[in-house]
């Protein structure tokens, strides 16, 4: 404690989530939630509507039994329904668990469980998969189907509640209840690539404090002037915060629900004037290619914030320069609530030649206010930020996980000694701030004793018009210990060999940075939240042998 220090004299009140959906009612009644459902049409309400809806929802998850600490599943798409979860789940002190309907059999089994959920809120989609995994589920665990009762399903599930019904009679206000800020409030585990999925269980002090960061940042889809699409979903990290951020900036919001594809995709943005959207890579391509169909953007979309995965290169040159849409990379992590950096590009850079635009842009961008980054060398000692050391990445901030939930060793594991969180990626920090991911610790192909980013290679490859997606993974060499194997997906239509890949790719990389052999495959296999699934490809080729082995 710093000698001579006095106290403020400032009132202390919590930071608490129910805050964000009140301010959202009182100063932006008029704005609008679009939600595509599951029923297919589409639902409209003013955020004034809304905040109604989540007041009855509380009442009503009060008469189900939830209490405060009470874990609640969800298991939705993006659409008005999930948005009220959220926010009658946190406001009553309970614990909004955001699942994720794409995780294999085993994650799925172990979240529930480990969770302890009491409650799950289910779409229509995802009825049969509860059926098929029933013997999975929590004992007494109650299941609240998210439709009316004209739309409820016959099925074998016992005591199937109704969402409609909970919330009928019941009151349009609520005294929310005032706790400790640093109470528990949202739970989202990770995708559990080694090992069994890990928990961020985030405050709500921490939830209150990312959105007041991110709606710091320098992004023109945050005002009531514009309208912005998550395609990122609720269940993926809170959808990147934006159920927070809307009622607190007052910006239309307007939910895809199961229609992730890109016609889907870009027949509601052009209908609803979406100005802004949020999404990963992979959902990025459907979309483009939907544009290329159409030749021409969505009549309103100016901006897209891509995240995830690393933005190829040559996705952010057809954004920008064929269609003159502003791209923003963003990077983060579920442990991270989730936003750790943003490249948003100050003025002067703005003034920048378009190349030099460009280069920086394809950059994960600057830490977003409240986040600290450092990157440490094998022995944990830190290294300069000059764009030219690369290191480990650690972070730290008000927003970062301390540990995981019930989970001592990954907690022990996770932080380091100075109480900085070990991120597994490996980085580079520029001496004005800009953050360069070279790859994840797993995912480096060691070639000689030499790194070989795959990331850098695969944006490298996929700057080809012929190449509609690629991964690169190690494969074992009797000489060099591991070489690149790259993993192509052809575009439709295309006649591509291995020979015209390599020659490609001579002029943009190093020469022993080219990869041994090129793989063409149908699809690659994609994890549960739309990145591809290394872990899958490793173990399909893990007996390939390379034609130079």
């Amino acid at each position: 404690m710093l000698q001579g220090v006095i106290p403020g004299r400032m009132m202390q009140r919590p930071l608490l989530v129910s805050s964000l959906i009140e301010y959202g009612k009182d100063f932006h009644p008029n704005s609008e939630i679009v939600s595509r459902r599951v029923e297919g049409d589409l639902h409209r309400y003013t955020y004034a509507a809304a905040y109604r809806r989540v007041c009855q929802l509380a009442h009503g998850l009060v008469a189900l039994g939830v209490t405060p600490g009470t874990r609640v599943a969800t298991l939705a798409w993006n659409n008005h329904r999930h948005f009220e979860l959220y926010y009658a789940i946190q406001g009553i002190g309970a614990v909004c668990h955001t699942v994720n309907p794409r995780l294999p059999v085993d994650q799925f089994k172990y979240v529930l469980n480990h969770a302890d959920d009491r409650v799950l809120f289910t779409d229509l989609t995802f009825v049969p998969l509860l059926e098929a995994r029933r013997a999975d589920l929590p004992p007494g665990m109650k299941i609240v189907v998210m439709t009316d009762r004209a739309h409820m399903p016959e099925s074998g599930l016992p005591d199937l509640f109704c969402f409609e019904e909970l919330l009928a009679g019941q009151a349009e206000h609520y005294d929310w209840p005032e706790f400790d800020e640093n109470t528990a409030c949202a739970l989202c585990y990770t995708s559990g690539t080694t090992g069994n999925p890990k928990g961020a269980l985030y405050s709500h002090r921490s939830m209150v404090l990312h959105s007041l960061f991110a709606r710091n940042a320098d992004l023109p889809c945050f005002t009531p002037r514009a309208k912005f699409l998550p395609v990122v979903p609720l269940f993926h990290v809170n959808a990147w915060g934006l159920p927070y951020l809307a009622p607190l900036s007052g910006a239309g919001m307007v939910m895809p629900g199961p229609g992730l594809d890109g016609p889907s995709l870009f027949k509601l943005m052009d209908d609803e004037a979406v100005s802004s959207a949020w999404g990963v890579p992979t959902v990025w391509l459907g979309l483009l290619a939907e544009m290329a169909q159409q030749g021409r953007k969505p009549k309103a979309l100016a901006h897209v914030l891509v995240g995830g995965s690393a933005v190829p290169p040559s996705m952010l040159r057809t954004f920008q320069e064929t269609y003159g849409i502003s791209v923003v990379h963003g990077w983060g992590m579920t442990e991270m609530s989730p936003v750790g950096s943003l490249g948003i590009l100050e003025p002067e850079m703005e003034a920048l030649p378009q190349e030099e635009q460009l280069r920086l842009k394809a950059y994960q961008g600057r830490r977003m206010f409240g986040v600290d980054l450092k990157i440490v060398d094998e022995d944990g000692a830190r290294l300069p930020h000059d764009g030219e050391a690369i290191g480990e990445l650690a972070v730290r901030g008000p927003c970062v996980v301390d540990g995981y939930f019930n989970d001592e060793p990954a907690s022990a594991a996770a932080i380091d000694d100075e109480g900085w969180f070990r991120t597994g990626d490996v980085a580079s920090i520029s001496p004005d701030g800009f953050l360069m991911i070279v790859d994840r610790t797993k995912d480096l192909v060691k070639s000689g004793g030499e790194w070989i980013s795959s990331i850098d290679l695969e944006n490298a490859a996929m700057a080809h018009p012929e190449i509609a997606e690629c991964a690169v993974i190690a494969a074992a060499h009797p000489k060099w210990d591991e070489r690149p194997l790259l993993i192509v997906v052809p575009a439709a239509g295309a006649d591509l060999a291995k020979e015209a890949v390599i020659d490609f790719l001579t002029a943009r990389v190093a020469k022993w940075w080219l990869p041994d052999d090129v793989v063409f495959v149908d699809e690659l296999p994609h994890g549960a939240t739309g990145k591809v699934s290394k872990l899958t490809l490793r173990a399909q080729f893990k007996d390939y042998v390379l034609p130079t082995a």
